[in-house]
């Protein structure tokens, strides 16, 4: 009996340990110069396709398995239905986006988090200056990152992550010129858990 019982605590501790050594370490890190391409503006239809970014692989894709996309500067995830705006991706996953306001470092977990997803009433980021993520300044043709907007991610295949929009301009000048700096150049932060289900961001 006491041999058996002793055979029930190793089992339980191995298991235990095994467990604990599944749990990958959460990745952080920057992405710089995500090109985000559109055609027409200014009063003419926006075309064009969406750069697709993975946070899995920390790399774009051509492929399905997407999180968030960029054209301009519209964001989708990959999750909900069609918005209705010309070539957007397929979404095939479980995706979905919340927008907090804080210090991206302060937002350790999607705990709590209220979701949404897109949808044919628009974007889960909302477009325009001053409602999702940036501001326009028509004075200077500025687009720039509202401080302390960080998207938290529900990604395609139920993992957590966090990002903040660094800049809009190639290379993220301290004090980008729309005359002369090259925009719809991405550059963020993020952070990627790739333990699935599990919410922590830190």
């Amino acid at each position: 009996m006491k041999h058996f019982k002793l055979l029930l605590m190793l089992t339980f501790l191995f298991v235990s340990c095994s467990n604990e050594e599944e749990q990958l370490p959460v990745i952080s890190a920057v992405y710089n110069n995500l090109h985000a391409p559109q055609e027409g503006g200014q009063g003419q239809p926006i075309s064009g396709p969406f750069t697709k970014f993975s946070f899995e692989t920390g790399q774009t894709t051509s492929g399905n398995d997407w999180d968030v996309a960029f054209r301009g500067t519209t964001i989708l995830v990959n999750g909900g239905s069609e918005v209705g705006i010309g070539d957007e991706p397929a979404r095939t996953g479980e995706g979905a986006v919340s927008i907090v306001d804080g210090v991206f470092n302060s937002v350790l977990s999607a705990d709590g988090l209220a979701f949404s997803q897109d949808s044919s009433s628009g974007t889960a980021v909302l477009p325009g200056s001053g409602n999702g993520w940036y501001v326009y300044n028509p004075q200077a043709y500025l687009i720039t990152p509202i401080p302390g907007k960080i998207l938290v991610f529900k990604t395609n295949n139920g993992h957590y992550a966090k990002l903040e929009i660094l800049s809009y301009y190639k290379d993220a000048p301290s004090s980008p010129n729309a005359m002369q700096d090259p925009s719809r150049y991405y550059t963020f932060n993020y952070v990627y858990n790739p333990n699935k289900g599990n919410m922590d961001l830190q």
